[in-house]
């Protein structure tokens, strides 16, 4: 396998294809943020603009200035998604809003944790990219305000009944982990250091489990135990994968090889575990005991989790060495290749039905926007120039 050239395959395709699409149709000039609801070929269909998805795109073209080149466009681009999240995207007190119309005011209230998560990594390395303070406090308080909510996401929004069944979700400790990486350089030591070691016992010690064989589930009690409920019993193999990425690059940190290990091992008994044997590629979601799941979506083949696993891949190769890692890079990467890339018009599709078809043709809509396609890339490309120089050609 020549890594040198399939670096260059994802390069090319980040900066020839994607980051130009995104650069092209989603920038609302006139009222600023961005478009995300995009067809096939770009042309917008619906102009409502999703405070997660504005945060992503931020921190994407924040991310590419301050790491690959300070071209302006890039940072551009970023000021006009945080000059808008700024004004319009919270309500004074940084609880922020899930969705709002094109001017900017509120149409769905402040209940999804992640308009916090993308909204802190946003200004966090837009602070960085501009040197501007304001944007560092955003990141700040916001993230203490994640922190604030780690018992409760979803805060006065919640329709849990209290006390009945209290599940507590593996989404927030799993982002959590690559969030407190992102803005390190805003935060005390002390106080990452206990954010990174709960976030690494939550993701490895509490939803991963041994009695399972060694699986991540969704979902457990307060307590840390299983639930066997239709929300206790669901996998989603897509999160957990991405999940043993973020922990691979916090071993790494911390210079921890056995926390790299588990993290490789747990990637690879994913991938086995959510793998359509029949017509390929990775299930959205699975019921643990093999009962339907109540999700009508779980048999689609999605965008996100594929990117996310060959980053994991990729990740598990450079730091183990690992063949395991290297033959599965090499059977996702055909998948993904073949089936979510459109070969007539920029960026890639995001959806696909059980058989690898395309579901639906848009390239960005209310959960699909400029992240998951154009940070696969940029992962895959940096980590497989690192393979070549650590390996060389295979």
């Amino acid at each position: 396998m020549n890594f040198k050239e399939l670096a260059n395959q994802y390069k090319q395709e980040l900066f020839e294809s994607v980051l130009p699409f995104w650069l092209e149709k989603s920038q609302d000039k006139e009222c600023g943020g961005y478009f995300t609801c995009l067809e096939r070929d770009g042309e917008v269909f619906d102009t409502d603009k999703f405070i997660w998805l504005q945060g992503r795109q931020v921190w994407m073209f924040s991310m590419l200035y301050n790491n690959v080149e300070k071209r302006q466009e890039w940072l551009d681009c970023a000021l006009l998604g945080g000059e808008f999240l700024k004004k319009y995207g919270h309500d004074g007190n940084y609880n922020w809003y899930f969705a709002l119309n094109r001017e900017g005011k509120p149409l769905v209230e402040p209940y999804n944790i992640f308009s916090y998560t993308f909204a802190t990594m946003a200004f966090g390395q837009l602070s960085i990219a501009t040197g501007n303070e304001e944007y560092a406090k955003i990141a700040k308080n916001t993230f203490d305000i994640i922190l604030s909510k780690v018992d409760n996401p979803k805060g006065k929004w919640n329709k849990i009944y209290p006390g009945t069944r209290n599940l507590k979700n593996f989404a927030l400790p799993m982002i959590l982990c690559n969030l407190a990486l992102e803005i390190e350089p805003l935060i005390d030591e002390d106080y990452l250091n206990k954010t990174i070691d709960n976030c690494i016992h939550e993701v490895m010690e509490v939803f991963l489990r041994p009695e399972l064989d060694g699986i991540i589930v969704e979902n457990v009690t307060e307590n840390g135990e299983l639930s066997d409920t239709f929300d206790g019993r669901l996998v989603n193999p897509g999160h957990a994968i991405e999940a043993m990425w973020f922990i691979m690059d916090l071993g790494e940190r911390l210079k921890d090889q056995k926390l790299i290990a588990r993290a490789v091992e747990t990637t690879l008994k994913m991938i086995d575990y959510g793998w359509d044997k029949k017509y390929g590629g990775l299930f959205y979601f699975m019921d643990r005991k093999g009962y339907p799941t109540q999700q009508l979506e779980w048999d689609q083949k999605l965008w996100w989790v594929h990117m996310e696993t060959l980053i994991s891949l990729l990740k598990g190769y450079y730091l183990t060495g690992s063949k395991e890692c290297l033959d599965k890079f090499k059977i996702i990467h055909e998948y993904v290749w073949t089936h979510f890339k459109d070969k007539q018009h920029p960026e890639w599709f995001g959806y696909l039905n059980r058989q690898g078809e395309v579901s639906l043709s848009l390239k960005g809509g209310k959960w699909k926007g400029c992240f998951h396609i154009p940070r696969g890339l940029y992962q895959c490309w940096r980590t497989l120039e690192r393979i070549d120089e650590k390996y060389g050609e295979k």
